[in-house]
Parts: structure tokens; sequence; C-alpha cells
């Protein structure tokens, strides 16, 4: 699979929460940082994502907002 994205970031599915329409998926990555995607449930089942699979965070962004204390 090839993707215009640029920010492929692989790891590891360590929670999946479940919701009636959308879950929340959180992807441990590399450094040990988790990075959490709301997905439908539809796509949960087409990827056959589970817990301690590998799967990649893509991020595809025209924004990125920028912030400070």
């Amino acid at each position: 699979m090839k993707l215009s994205a640029r920010n492929q970031l692989k790891g590891e599915v360590v929670s999946i929460k479940e919701g009636a329409v959308n879950a929340i998926v959180g992807i441990r990555i590399t450094g040990g940082e988790v990075i959490t995607a709301t997905i439908s449930m539809e796509s949960v089942k087409n990827l056959g994502l589970s817990v301690g699979k590998e799967a990649y965070a893509v991020i595809k962004a025209t924004s990125v907002m920028v912030g400070v204390d």
C-alpha cells in the first residue's frame, strides 16, 4: 500500500474503545507515545483491528495549530 501522506507512524494497537457508531483507537508508536484516532466501527471491523495488532497512524493535515501556556 502506498499513500501520499508523509506522516505514517508504525505502531501497535493498545486500545479500542467501542461506541455505537465510532471507536477510539490507540496506537503506541516508537518512543512509547500513544496516538488516538476516532474511526467508524465499520472501519474497525473492515481493518480487522484488535489490541496487539500492528497498524499505522497516518496523518494528513492541511493545518496545524500551535499553542503555549
